[in-house]
């Protein structure tokens, strides 16, 4: 996270990185669905503030899909508590569709069937999701990828 103002930019310390996402089948946890219910659950979500280099650092599982969405991971970078300053800002993280294609060949996800929404007919990822568009390379037998953002502060 890069603090950013007229003097230019500077590595945000302190602020919170929360992060949800669905499962390998689309579901989320803690939430009552028509389709299931994870009240209670808590799953695929988890914050960490960014260190004195500006960087908060996950760990997780490739997303999976459900009807009406594109691929995404839910982000959000705010102000930790008792910091004295105010800010928030919530977007989601995209992925290319080819990848994820691939990656769905393979159990669990495999057994969901095919997806219907792809980057280019997701209403959110046509608001500008292409500029929030991952850049994942393999990792070993995983796959990483950072992403800078700067907040105004």
């Amino acid at each position: 996270m890069l603090q950013v103002n007229a003097g230019g930019c500077a590595p945000l310390v302190g602020a919170q990185v929360d992060i949800w996402q669905c499962d390998a089948l689309g579901v989320y946890s803690d939430v009552n669905d028509p389709g299931f219910s994870t009240q209670g659950q808590q799953f695929l979500r988890g914050y960490q503030l960014t260190g004195e280099d500006g960087v908060a650092r996950f760990t997780t599982i490739y997303p999976g899909w459900y009807r009406g969405r594109t691929v995404h991971i839910h982000f959000k970078v705010r102000s930790a508590a008792g910091t004295g300053t105010s800010y928030e800002f919530t977007s989601q993280f995209f992925f290319d569709d080819e990848l994820s294609d691939q990656v769905f060949q393979d159990a669990p996800y495999a057994g969901k069937g095919e997806r219907g929404t792809r980057n280019s007919n997701d209403g959110i990822y046509n608001q500008a999701g292409d500029q929030l568009l991952l850049d994942v390379a393999a990792s070993g037998d995983s796959y990483a990828a950072s992403f800078d953002i700067g907040v105004v502060i």
